[in-house]
């Protein structure tokens, strides 16, 4: 039997600035974004019936814009009541004193600094790497507070039986699953996820967790990391 389950959906496509990590930009969707928060709306219904388990009342989401605006599209089509809370610790990696920086910018704030020499090549992709500036994160980092925010909403007993929203990040979420267990260490690179579309991970009674519904996206060796 399903203890819990929680729907992990990726914010839509959103107005993100060309060669700039996803960080904390603050951009809304776009036209093509709020069309994907209709249809995964439409998915998550489904997914829930096909689970034979209730909507929860408590929706829970990144604060940044694209997180918020695609859930709230999405409790307009399906005429959700709850309340849609706010978790800070639901966001995308950050990047410290480089949020929103563009690639090309923060590699050249490291040159200047002397610390582009021993800065993989991989940065931006890479799950242990930290950048050494301050308030930064790793990818890991991010998804063991989004891993450790989703057991404190699971130990919630209201929540058991239902199938709880959650609204985010496509990193933070795969780096969360790994921490949870749902996914193996080769393949936190290997996917990524639909805008929109929900992935569902359930814990049974004995507590493990494990991925229920919905798909993870393959990527192309020639795939840009967007998220």
């Amino acid at each position: 039997m399903t203890d819990l389950a929680f729907a992990l959906i990726r914010h839509g496509d959103y107005q993100q600035r060309d060669n700039t990590p996803s960080a904390h930009q603050p951009w809304p969707l776009t036209t093509e974004g709020q069309a994907q928060a209709v249809v995964g709306a439409a998915h998550l219904l489904d997914m829930a019936t096909m689970l034979g388990l209730p909507l929860n009342d408590f929706w829970y989401s990144s604060p940044l814009a694209r997180a918020r605006e695609t859930a709230e599209i999405m409790r307009a089509e399906l005429q959700v009541s709850g309340p849609l809370v706010c978790c800070d610790d639901l966001m995308e990696r950050g990047l410290g004193s480089a949020n929103n920086l563009s690639i090309d910018e923060v590699e050249m704030c490291l040159n200047d600094l002397g610390l582009f020499e021993d800065t993989p090549v991989d940065w931006k992709a890479n799950s242990e790497f930290r950048l050494p500036l301050p308030g930064a994160e790793s990818l890991m980092d991010a998804g063991q507070r989004v891993a450790q925010r989703l057991l404190t909403i699971a130990a919630n007993s209201e929540n058991r039986h239902t199938l709880v929203p959650v609204f985010g990040h496509g990193a933070a979420f795969r780096h969360a699953a790994y921490h949870l267990g749902v996914l193996d260490g080769k393949d936190i690179r290997r996917f990524s996820m639909h805008h929109a579309l929900p992935v569902v991970i359930a814990q049974n009674a004995d507590g493990k967790w494990t991925q229920r519904a919905g798909e993870w996206k393959e990527r192309t060796r020639q795939t840009d990391f967007t998220d």
